[in-house]
């Protein structure tokens, strides 16, 4: 909720309900989840995010606003979690099939850490990550610098010993395309989107966002030329 870019993105309506709702949504459907945990800050501004966390039926823990890496650990511990899947709040086209491959390549390579990005080759928006407890629970001990507490996973993403594979995706003009929630621009583009996309799971598929992007240009403009690394690289200058 305290987005500097754009405050109080989860709880924006988007068609009938809200940009949170699109996302749990998605991650229950996810192949291989057992559950669905909201990491969400202590803050009482965040209260409303709870509340509707709660009522969609997704189990819900608080912790640290800026520790954002101690509140994941501490939200896999609460749930008694082997394997985390992460996702973020902002990014209502999370496709469920996309992160149920990335669980699955994990698995069949017993991979301590498994992603999509590394390097980007999916529109943004359709990020997910994969990591064991036990290299959670490291990165939560171990980790020193502010981006690598704010953003989670770069100290398991950087770190020699763990074993990282990455889900390639379709690459070339689709690494483009923007479909997370950060800017007024992003939250244009989905309202925008929205009347283009056909009703219920049909919807789901990045495969039919993409194709309907790529027929109207004048949605590929109204978001565009935003760096996908901006925040990342902005705590990187301030550690």
């Amino acid at each position: 909720m305290s987005s500097t870019r754009l405050p109080g993105k989860v709880m924006l309506p988007l068609g009938d309900t809200t940009i949170l709702d699109h996302g749990l949504t998605r991650c229950r459907e996810v192949p291989g989840i057992d559950a669905v945990c909201c990491a969400i800050p202590d803050t009482p501004d965040c209260d409303v995010v709870a509340v509707e966390a709660e009522r969609l039926g997704a189990s819900v823990f608080r912790g640290a606003e800026n520790d954002v890496l101690d509140r994941y650990y501490q939200a896999a511990r609460f749930m008694n979690a082997r394997t985390i899947l992460r996702v973020t709040s902002d990014c209502p086209l999370t496709d469920p099939d996309v992160c149920g491959a990335v669980v699955a390549l994990r698995e069949k390579e017993n991979a301590d850490f498994a992603c999509n990005n590394m390097p980007p080759s999916w529109p943004h928006g359709l990020d997910c990550e994969v990591v064991t407890f036990e290299w959670l629970e490291r990165a939560a001990n171990e980790a020193t610098k502010k981006f690598e507490r704010e953003h989670v996973m770069p100290f398991i993403r950087n770190h020699p010993d763990a074993h990282i594979v990455n889900l390639e995706g379709p690459g070339g003009h689709t690494v483009d395309h923007r479909w997370t929630i950060d800017t007024a621009p992003d939250y244009e583009f989905f309202k925008a989107l929205w009347l283009h996309l056909p009703m219920g799971r049909e919807g789901w598929s990045y495969k039919k966002v993409l194709e309907i992007v790529d027929a109207n240009s004048d949605l590929q403009t109204i978001n565009a030329g935003q760096d996908r690394l901006e925040g990342l690289k902005k705590s990187m200058r301030e550690s």
